[in-house]
């Protein structure tokens, strides 16, 4: 159980309590972007289930459409140093364009996480740009974000500061349309999205997050292992109370479904508006795929205030997604898209 824990979290552990189980790792990272690498195979130990393809191979390289460029950078200030991958549509020619980040989840990479979402084709469709920051195994042994970190929940600290100056840096190089920066990720990727946009709610505009945990959700690793295990308890918590899109399967066993419908309830107290949202519902099923519950939330001007999906019988995997990546599954609604669809009707300040 311990073994495990330390492949997920990284080496540096403090003394656990007999009775904790298992769960993934977060820290700050290096310079250069990540490489493709075999992983290792992860002992399920406990009742704390990883996912299938958490630890496979990385994917290809991903393709590039002509006239579209997907760059290496680095950023690095006072908290450290991150590489990242910026993709540039083929359609760019020189106009202001949206701006996405996405943050990958545990023992994935820009590559991965690019070719798992298919957010780059998303860009294409949509026209924006997309940046994704990586996390090195310097930081954390499973290049997992560290989302539970209290020096990782505040502003001008820690790995949330390094991200919001990647943004800040494509902002300043690129023509990115005023009011439309976004940010979403994956699982560890996800609960760090919250963190970044809560604490920097001047950049972004919304929030996307897919099988994540909601703001301050953790302070340490035993409340990390809780959270993810049987969902977040600090219920009066706010976060920014930014528009937010979330995507949960109701199988997850790495990270309970309940911190869904508390990222919602957070983002709902969190707005000054959020009591008065209305909601409404909607039951559908993908084609030969799984069903799903969609819950909006609207103020009463018409612009969305908040989206949940539930997606049922799926586990903690990209929904819709690509099996050239990891964590997807290509079963579920097109998570990319919806969180895109989503994404052009919220317009910052």
């Amino acid at each position: 159980m311990r073994k495990t824990v330390k492949l997920l979290f990284g080496s540096n552990l403090p003394e656990l309590p007999k009775t904790a189980f298992t769960l993934p790792s977060f820290t700050p990272s290096s310079k250069s972007a990540q490489s493709a690498q075999s992983r290792q195979a992860a002992s399920r130990q406990g009742a704390f289930d990883l996912p299938d393809t958490v630890f496979d191979p990385s994917p290809a390289a991903v393709k590039i459409p002509a006239g579209a460029h997907f760059m290496s950078g680095v950023y690095a200030n006072d908290a450290g140093s991150r590489s990242y991958k910026l993709y540039v549509p083929s359609c760019w020619k020189g106009q202001a364009l949206p701006l996405v980040v996405m943050l990958h989840g545990c023992a994935q990479n820009p590559d991965d996480f690019a070719a798992g979402t298919r957010m780059n084709a998303v860009a294409e469709e949509r026209r924006c740009f997309v940046v994704y920051p990586a996390q090195s195994p310097d930081a954390n042994n499973s290049r997992c974000w560290n989302w539970f970190n209290a020096l990782d929940q505040k502003h001008g600290q820690g790995e949330p500061s390094i991200i919001a100056g990647i943004t800040r840096d494509i902002i300043d190089t690129y023509p990115v349309a005023p009011g439309q920066v976004y940010i979403a990720g994956m699982s560890a990727g996800g609960a760090m999205a919250v963190i970044v946009g809560t604490l920097y709610p001047e950049l972004f505009a919304a929030v996307g997050v897919h099988s994540g945990l909601p703001f301050a959700a953790a302070r340490d690793l035993p409340s990390a292992l809780s959270a993810m295990k049987r969902g977040a308890s600090a219920r009066e918590t706010k976060s920014a109370g930014l528009p937010i899109i979330v995507f949960h399967g109701d199988q997850d066993t790495t990270v309970h479904p309940a911190n869904g419908e508390e990222l919602m309830a957070q983002g709902l107290r969190s707005h000054p508006l959020g009591t008065k949202a209305l909601p409404s519902r909607l039951a559908g099923r993908v084609p030969d795929g799984y069903s799903y519950t969609r819950t909006k939330h609207w103020l009463h001007d018409g612009s969305p205030l908040a989206e949940h999906w539930v997606i049922h019988g799926a586990g903690h995997a990209w929904s819709g997604g690509s099996p050239a990546g990891s964590y997807t599954d290509g079963r579920g609604p097109d998570a990319s898209r919806e969180m895109m669809r989503f994404f052009s009707t919220v317009r910052g300040g």
